[in-house]
């Protein structure tokens, strides 16, 4: 298509006006109509050399100001990152057209996994249900990728399963239970797409026995920084491969996976065990998960009953099917938890994989699921854990936590095969999550001071961060310290597959 040409082959449609092109000189998007988004409308003459032309797409490029403003939050609330433009793929080809197209003229483009139904709060904010805590998946003046226009499931066969990377584990979870399989390593809450969490790593119950998300992975479909479409697995394209994988959106964008799957289960027993001395509570969670009584196993720091302090709980999952249920004395013999306190629920498998929903709908119905969250999120090293436990706990209140939840649990670091999710160096690592919903009106700055405190505290402990929390003021020498040896990789792989650097800068690794 010509630079001049207004041809309906080239035409994208906005809200209130049809977007032509790129202003390349003005670098703005050029539209044939007056709209409330922040484009341009070209004259005669000169303006037409300044236009390049889009490309045909099967889906839309929309600049209409309320969308901007959606893609320009996140589920934290605490970063602004409008985009200049939201395209919402009708095909996997979108997304590598418009990839190559924003490479030629240096525009950001980030994936964004905007999930969930709007169910509960108003407006927007309702909506957002993403890893995305603190503009990660932002693209500042760039084009946002709406994730869920690519939410098709390919397939679902036997121990494996193919979708796109808008589908959601929610959905993804229903469709292969269906068919007697499931996803080995479910994150807790699983209104998330499948692109979004396999680019941080996806972390759940099932690590200690699966790995991360990105460990159940066989292939991926990858648009890298240059618009080349590339499939890529341990056997092809292994350097994009691992590169993507827990990379942080820096490498590539995931358009479609190939996921392994397990037989599933018909029911969950389900173990609440109690502690209030923190030295028993790390010692029986990693004999837990050195005898494997549990097939899923995670655990908390929770508020006393007088509201004083902490103490802690392990949680515990076995599955089995039809009337073959565990011996539940077994599963807490030898335990030094408060016996009197041990609670046991039976449900089906697919009610425990779905137990964050109901949580989930009383934070929107309280007001607190579009508040602003500063989530922090650690991988400490099992050698120093009880250390930055005591002083993490002597730091945090109840108004800290809110209505949220802190998990702490353990995992071993050699089930841990993608190099981009980097670990502490030992064979036993434990998940620090603050997953904070404070109330109305909380001083949000003190937070993240607090956030970048322990944080730093942690990785002179030797602990790592996970890409989804809200850390402030990160250097790239904080990211070189962070890779460590992998620092060089991360660099060689976002010069190769990401050479103009347009993509995830949210993330902010690479500056």
């Amino acid at each position: 298509m010509s630079k001049s040409s207004l041809s309906r082959r080239g035409v994208i449609v906005g809200a209130a006006a049809t977007v032509i092109g790129w202003n390349t000189v003005g670098r703005s998007w050029a539209v044939d109509a007056p709209t409330d988004a922040p484009a341009e409308t070209p004259a005669d003459g000169d303006a037409a050399a300044q236009l390049a032309a889009l490309p045909r797409l099967d889906g839309t490029m929309v600049v209409d100001a309320g969308t901007l403003a959606r893609f320009g939050g996140d589920f934290g609330h605490l970063v602004t990152a409008a985009p200049r433009a939201v395209l919402r793929p009708g095909s996997v080809r979108d997304v590598a057209e418009v990839v190559a197209f924003a490479r030629r003229h240096r525009i950001p483009v980030a994936m964004n996994g905007q999930s969930g139904g709007g169910t509960g709060g108003t407006g927007a904010a309702a909506e957002l249900e993403s890893h995305s805590s603190y503009g990660q998946a932002g693209a500042r003046g760039g084009v946002a990728i709406d994730a869920r226009g690519l939410d098709r499931i390919v397939r679902i066969t036997p121990g494996r399963a193919v979708v796109e990377a808008g589908v959601t584990w929610a959905q993804l979870t229903d469709a292969a239970l269906a068919q007697g399989w499931t996803p080995p390593c479910l994150t807790d809450y699983l209104h998330l797409s499948v692109g979004g969490t396999l680019s941080v790593g996806g972390i759940g119950g099932g690590v200690q026995r699966h790995g991360f998300q990105v460990d159940t992975v066989e292939s991926v479909d990858v648009v890298t920084g240059t618009g080349e479409l590339v499939t890529a697995s341990p056997r092809a394209n292994r350097e994009l491969f691992e590169a993507v994988l827990g990379g942080g959106g820096q490498a590539g964008i995931i358009v479609r996976a190939t996921l392994r799957l397990v037989r599933a289960r018909e029911r969950a027993l389900v173990l609440n065990l109690f502690y209030d001395d923190l030295a028993a509570y790390l010692a029986d969670q990693e004999k837990l998960m050195a005898e494997r009584r549990f097939d899923l196993q995670v655990g908390e720091a929770v508020r006393n009953a007088a509201g004083t302090g902490w103490r802690y709980k392990v949680e515990g999952v076995v599955h089995y099917d039809g009337a073959a249920a565990p011996d539940r004395a077994a599963l807490v013999r030898g335990l030094r938890c408060v016996a009197a306190e041990t609670t046991f629920t039976d449900q089906t498998a697919r009610e425990y994989a779905f137990r964050v929903d109901g949580f989930a709908g009383y934070l929107k119905a309280a007001g607190l699921w579009g508040q602003p969250k500063p989530w922090l999120s650690l991988f400490l090293p099992a050698s120093t854990t009880e250390t930055f436990m005591r002083e993490a706990t002597a730091l945090l209140t109840a108004e800290d936590l809110g209505a949220g939840l802190l998990l702490f649990y353990p995992y071993r670091t050699d089930v841990l095969t993608r190099p981009m999710t980097v670990m502490p160096e030992e064979p036993i690592g434990f998940h620090f999550d603050l997953l904070s919903f404070p109330a109305p009106g909380t001083d949000h700055a003190a937070a993240l001071r607090r956030n970048r405190r322990l944080y730093d505290r942690a990785v002179e402990l030797g602990g790592k961060r996970y890409l989804i929390g809200a850390i402030p003021g990160l250097t790239r020498s904080d990211w070189r310290r962070h890779y460590g040896t992998r620092w060089g990789r991360a660099v060689s792989a976002k010069r190769r597959f990401d050479p103009a650097g347009i993509l995830t800068p949210g993330q902010g690794i690479h500056g």
